[in-house]
């Protein structure tokens, strides 16, 4: 799995502060993306003892963390220094759950490289609302440096769903009730057979997390998404879709495929 050290846009779009580039294929997003934050933290390791990242876990993100664990992205960062949250976790999984997003992290990133640490949700923690400040104490030490993330079916980031999203929430953490949207997106991505066992509550960093990171890494792929990818550049900036609040941040970059694009003509051509 290697491509050269980069990776050309077939196209380039912006919206507001938000930048997105739209690449050949899912293979080419993704290297694309991990390329871009490899970079970042080379430049910030070199005069920092601690980075502090929080990632996504979702099919929509293999591609980049396929990439980002070969070569030479992996080998080119010093991951002693860099440390990591997930940003969300169904209430009521256990870390062994395959459909848990700690075993996503498992298999994708976290046991592949040596890090500084390593901060799981735990969904099964017997008082959820304490896991949320346990997982905020630990968020509030120090600035995030990085969030890698995707966008939901309904415009999600994390599990601020429409009905919960809050552009000003006072909270870092929170435990959340997942629209039907956004359950059904589980089915579609083959994490569940059927809505019926997919979880109903989650524990989600909030927006504000997403609004206070430094920078944003937003890999979208799919044509389930084309929508809700349209709305993020297009739509009026509101919690109807909360990925709308990228074109808020200074710096974002959206990385694109063909299908996740589809509708975005039809907003062109308003």
């Amino acid at each position: 799995m290697k491509l050269n050290n980069k990776v050309s846009p077939t196209r380039e779009l912006s919206s507001d502060l938000l930048k997105a580039a739209v690449f050949a294929n899912r293979e080419e997003m993704g290297a694309a993306a991990a390329i871009d934050v490899a970079d970042y933290l080379q430049r910030l390791q070199s005069d920092r003892e601690e980075i502090r990242i929080v990632v996504a876990s979702a099919p929509s993100q293999d591609e980049f963390f396929d990439y980002l664990m070969a070569s030479p992205q992996r080998d080119s960062i010093d991951w002693t220094k860099i440390v990591v949250f997930h940003m969300d976790e169904y209430v009521g999984l256990d870390e062994e759950h395959p459909q848990s997003f700690r075993t996503y992290q498992r298999e994708r990133f976290v046991t592949k490289v040596s890090l500084k640490a390593f901060h799981p949700i735990r969904g099964e923690a017997p008082d959820p609302e304490e896991e949320c400040r346990r997982i905020s104490g630990l968020l509030s030490e120090k600035p995030i440096d990085l969030v890698c993330c995707g966008i939901g079916e309904n415009g999600h980031l994390a599990f601020n769903d429409p009905p919960v999203a809050d552009f000003d929430d006072p909270e870092e953490v929170k435990i959340v009730e997942l629209d039907e949207v956004c359950r059904r997106q589980q089915v579609n991505d083959a994490c569940f057979p059927s809505i019926d066992v997919v979880p109903t509550r989650a524990i989600t960093m909030t927006l504000r997390v997403f609004a206070n990171a430094a920078k944003v890494s937003c890999v979208v792929p799919a044509s389930t998404k084309a929508g809700a990818v349209a709305a993020t550049l297009y739509d009026s900036i509101s919690t109807g879709c909360p990925a709308t609040l990228l074109r808020r941040h200074p710096d974002v970059r959206l990385f694109l495929e063909p299908d996740s694009t589809a509708f975005i003509s039809q907003y062109e051509s308003r």
